[in-house]
């Protein structure tokens, strides 16, 4: 099993090392949020992650309004950041916002994906949410291809068995309030499921090496 975390700018963390050092391998750090903002603490938090030899990827945080800005948006920091190589965790689409959004998830979702593919070389990506928007809301086997991961969000306390199945289900978000060494506060933790090792989350699975 794979430990991860995400963070955002409610996150202050003090020691990455700290972090790598209790078993996390890798995080997704917000990086935007709807058609104009951008996460400040982006600027730190994927440098530190990544000098303490994390894996790391971004997220957007998911409004309702133009998907195309927000693609571009995102794309935008992803590029600036160094967050397309092969080896950064691939980026998350977060659905969460129900202000308008959850009546719209199901045809917003392929469209973010399809644009943020075309703009350049991005193909696995994961979709974040709920228990309830999965169950209620989201209908995956219509739009989740054979790149498109799912990440859920269920507050158990049992890393890796939320207790919600998908064939295409590989994460789970089972806390809000993890503790991690050099994190002050409570941090949102992570793990894989099932047999789900580091390289599937990766954008790119790198090759394998010449004999």
């Amino acid at each position: 099993m794979e430990f991860g975390i995400d963070v955002s700018h409610h996150n202050v963390v003090d020691d990455w090392h700290a972090v790598r050092g209790n078993n996390i391998t890798f995080a997704s750090i917000k990086v935007t949020d709807g058609e104009e903002f951008v996460d400040p603490q982006a600027r730190h938090h994927v440098p530190g992650a990544r000098a303490a030899g994390i894996r790391v990827g971004g997220y957007h945080f998911a409004r309702k309004g133009n998907v195309q800005k927000q693609v571009d948006l995102f794309f935008e920091q992803l590029h600036a950041r160094a967050m397309l190589s092969s080896t950064s965790l691939a980026p998350m689409l977060d659905m969460e916002e129900a202000s308008g959004l959850r009546d719209t998830a199901n045809s917003f979702i392929p469209q973010f994906i399809a644009k943020l593919r075309a703009k350049g070389g991005i193909k696995r990506v994961f979709v974040y949410a709920n228990l309830d928007w999965f169950t209620n809301v989201l209908r995956p086997n219509d739009w989740a291809d054979a790149n498109v991961m799912l990440w859920i969000a269920r507050f158990n306390g049992n890393p890796g068995k939320p207790g919600f199945s998908h064939p295409k289900l590989v994460l789970h978000q089972h806390s809000m309030k993890g503790k991690v060494p050099g994190i002050p506060g409570h941090v949102d933790r992570d793990a894989t499921i099932g047999t789900h090792k580091l390289a599937d989350l990766l954008l790119r699975t790198p090759a394998p090496a010449p004999a």
